[in-house]
């Protein structure tokens, strides 16, 4: 079953962030408030897969009225390959869509390879023109999985 997120799910999601190689999380935005806080501003357009009670799949996502992005997308190892992905993404483009959004972008760690053929799989392409950039205001400690 695909349902929204809530902040309810936040221990259980982050236990199932921690178990998928390849996720990027930090101290602040990937803290419980971080994540209500996301919550609150994106009510209708984060979802979880739940199998027998169990979060098993998580995927974020918003939009700033333009473009919607996507963040932690992620399936448990022993559930992955089973359709639930797909579901999830599915769910997001959707709620995006109904709010007018056009166009959803995210990032993907180059070194997460089954994520990377995960995306390209359902259609979504590696920009080559862009150079990321980010700038740190407050300080926070990285987890990488």
């Amino acid at each position: 079953m695909i349902r929204l997120m809530t902040i309810e799910d936040y221990a259980e999601v982050y236990q199932l962030w921690l178990s998928c190689t390849g996720m990027g999380l930090n101290t602040l935005d990937d803290s419980q408030v971080g994540i209500e806080k996301f919550l609150k501003r994106n009510p209708t357009s984060c979802f979880v897969a739940v199998l027998d009670e169990r979060i098993m799949g998580v995927i974020m996502s918003g939009h700033d009225g333009r473009r919607g992005f996507i963040y932690h997308a992620a399936v448990h190892p022993d559930y992955r390959c089973r359709g639930f992905a797909t579901q999830l993404v599915d769910a997001v483009l959707a709620a995006l869509k109904a709010e007018g959004i056009a166009k959803v972008a995210f990032l993907v760690f180059a070194r997460n390879h089954e994520g990377n053929a995960f995306w390209d799989r359902l259609g979504f392409y590696a920009r080559e023109d862009l150079v990321y950039r980010d700038k740190t205001l407050i300080e926070f400690e990285r987890i990488d999985t």
